[in-house]
């Protein structure tokens, strides 16, 4: 069923980036078809070529919409002067806010990591590096400082993200031992609460 596109050569842009997300998201990129995305668009395929070249060139704009979101949350949430646990607590809980309501970069993430897709790889990387510096960076600083229990700052944010994003994008498998829909709002709250008591466990004082 072709979605309303609203009039404007940016509004079709923005639709067809909307649709494509959720395709590549549900899919992966060799399970999605340009056809499939303008059908659902409701546009000709010549029409989505006016907007992106190639499946390629449409999967990397996904891509990158989609981590500048993510960019935009870590940059607000480490913004200001912050000490010790109260910003890792913070950082945890806008990651899992951001996770939570976008369902389709979690699975995005998932099929690129599973695809071995090369612009996660190299190119994102480039992206992604200089905020886990920075991450890596601070709870060193404020481990240094007596505030944070000490532990491999790298291997700390590597266990929180992995604790935060896996649940999220595994969550589906787990409602057999869970016996309750595992990205219901109460199950995700308790899931936030649980990863947050367990990192503050390790490394508050």
């Amino acid at each position: 069923m072709a979605l309303p596109v609203a009039s404007g050569p940016s509004s079709t842009k923005d639709l067809i980036l909307e649709v494509a997300l959720k395709r590549f998201g549900d899919h992966g990129y060799a399970g999605t078809s340009l056809n499939d995305i303008a059908d659902e668009v409701g546009i000709r395929r010549p029409s989505l070529l006016h907007h992106f070249p190639s499946k390629e060139a449409l999967y990397r704009a996904v891509l990158f919409a989609s981590f500048a979101d993510w960019t935009l949350l870590v940059e607000q949430a480490t913004a200001g002067t912050r000490q010790g646990w109260p910003q890792v607590e913070r950082m945890l809980r806008a990651a899992f806010t951001f996770f939570e309501d976008h369902p389709e970069f979690v699975r995005l993430v998932r099929w690129e990591a599973l695809e071995g897709g090369p612009i996660l790889r190299d190119e994102l990387s480039l992206l992604l590096r200089p905020l886990f510096d920075r991450g890596a960076d601070f709870l060193e600083r404020e481990m240094d400082a007596g505030r944070l229990r000490r532990y491999d700052a790298r291997q700390l944010l590597l266990t929180g993200y992995g604790a935060v994003l896996s649940y999220l994008s595994d969550g589906q498998l787990m409602s057999g031992l869970l016996d309750l829909d595992p990205l219901s709002p109460a199950a995700l709250a308790k899931r936030r609460e649980h990863v947050i008591d367990v990192m503050r466990t390790a490394v508050a004082l």
